[in-house]
């Protein structure tokens, strides 16, 4: 009684196509991708926003600190 056998997944398919018919079904299927599609590219600027921000920019001035050291000639 737990657990539904696919007779029962099928019925269920059946009345679900049938309430809201096949047209409809795929149009929440493609609106559904595009969701996904749009957030997997919000993921993806919100990771390159982070990187350009680690990033020096070019019109920053950057110093670097080094010891400098005289060559000398044997």
């Amino acid at each position: 009684m737990g657990s539904l056998s696919i007779w029962h997944w099928l019925i269920v398919l059946v009345i679900v196509m049938l309430v809201f018919g096949t047209k409809k079904i795929g149009n929440m299927g493609s609106d559904l991708g595009k969701a996904v599609k749009g957030f997997k590219d919000g993921v993806k600027g919100e990771e390159e926003k982070s990187t350009a921000q680690n990033l020096p920019q070019a019109n920053e001035k950057n110093t670097i600190d080094v010891e400098s050291k005289e060559k000398t000639k044997d």
